[in-house]
This record gives C-alpha cells, structure tokens and sequence, in this order.
C-alpha cells in the first residue's frame, strides 16, 4: 500500500492515555496527533523516535493527524497502526504474494462466526474448497531480532484462537497470520513470557490444525508491502 498523499515526519516528545501524542516538527511546531493502537507498543514509543503520520481530510477531527509509523533512533522502521495490518493481508492476498492463501475467487472482510460472537478479518470462498477463516495480527514487539505476540495480556486474542480451533472442528480451514510489522524482526515466536495463556493456545490450535503463517512487511515511509514468510518457533524447539 502506499501512501498518498506522502507522510509527514515529526520527533516523538511523548504518548499517553494510549490514543495520543505529542511531537514537534522540524520547524518547532509543536501538535498533538491520534495513536490508533491500543497495545503496549513496547519499544515503538521511545521519545526523540521519528514518528511518521497521515492527515485527513475530515475537518470535523479533533486530531487530523494519525501516527502510521515509527522510525527508531536505530533506524528501524515500525507500523503501529495496527489498522494497517488487515489492509496488508488482503492486498498480498489478492496479489497472490502469499501462496498458502492462493486458489480462491471470493474475499470477505469482517464476517460473523462463532461461537463467541465473533468476526473473522478475512474469509475467503471457492466452489472447490473449504471456507478459510483467517485471523490478522499485528506483530510489533522486537526483541533480539524475534518478533513477539502479544505485547500485553490479550483475552481477546485467547478467544480468537479458541473460535479458530472451532472452525477447524466443523470441517473448514482456519489460518492465523501473524503481520510482520517491525524491520527488524527475522524470526517469530508467542510471547510466553507476556502472556503464557495465548502461548498454550497457540500451540493447542496448530495441534487441531489451525495453519500459523508470518510473514513480514517491507516498510518505508512512501509504502508498505507484505512480502516474506518468515521462520516461526511456537516454544523452544517446536516450530510451526
């Protein structure tokens, strides 16, 4: 995806009460914009970080601006709009950049199932084949060159595991991919150490044949692209 019109830069001078921030402008104009993630964004928030945002047109926003990206003082590249993950997934998809997802004609977004009340990212439908549910996350945090999930406690992500699992029950293809968002990440793995549940979980939906795919995104400023499979180790020597 790219983005248009181009983004704007500014330093990062601080983030609070999880939806905003505050940065300054090469010219020393000082604003605050809208943070659209929710998470912990551990490492993705450091003050004197580059941070990289769009602007709407809506006159009527109170903050026209939204954080997309971060660029660490390291130089890494980070997507912390997590909105951004489902729009990835679906153009890869539909480009056929990702070949365990390819041989459908039909792309759903947001479909109800479950039995939790819930909404699946993406389905995708053909006369030959199964339905395939497919589950989009976000992966942010950095550590060593792993990428983790999650960055806090996620009962919600629990719950999407266990609705997963379910459809692979009924006799249809689940698929969790985990959206590489963090150019520094070279390798995936759970979060044991946040969120030892979801971990459990993980490892008990790929045992009931739910597929777990992680591909990561190229990132710049001018634009995204959800491009390489990378290697995933679900526990200390167990990969996925």
């Amino acid at each position: 995806m790219k983005f248009t019109p181009p983004l704007k830069h500014a330093t990062l001078i601080q983030r609070y009460k999880r939806f905003l921030a505050d940065v300054v402008t090469p010219e020393g104009e000082t604003f605050t914009l809208h943070c659209p993630n929710t998470g912990a964004m551990t490492g993705c928030a450091t003050p004197g970080d580059t941070v990289w945002y769009s602007t709407s047109e809506n006159t009527k926003r109170k903050y026209p601006h939204t954080w997309e990206l971060t660029q660490t003082q390291q130089g890494a590249f980070i997507c912390v709009n997590t909105l951004r993950a489902n729009t990835l997934a679906k153009e890869a998809i539909l480009a056929q950049r990702l070949p365990e997802l390819t041989g459908y004609n039909t792309l759903k977004t947001e479909v109800k199932y479950g039995e939790e009340s819930s909404r699946i990212d993406i389905m995708l439908q053909a006369d030959d084949r199964p339905n395939c549910y497919i589950e989009v996350k976000s992966v942010t945090l950095a550590e060593n060159e792993f990428g983790y999930f999650p960055d806090a406690v996620t009962v919600r992500g629990q719950k999407h595991l266990r609705e997963l699992m379910g459809v692979v029950a009924r006799g249809e293809r689940a698929v969790l991919l985990f959206t590489i968002l963090h150019s520094a990440i070279e390798y995936f793995s759970p979060a044991h150490h946040i969120d030892a549940k979801y971990a459990e979980l993980l490892i008990e939906a790929k045992r009931k044949g739910v597929e777990i795919l992680a591909y990561k995104a190229e990132l710049s400023a001018d634009n995204m692209t959800l491009i390489s499979p990378l290697p995933i180790a679900l526990s200390p020597g167990v990969s996925a």
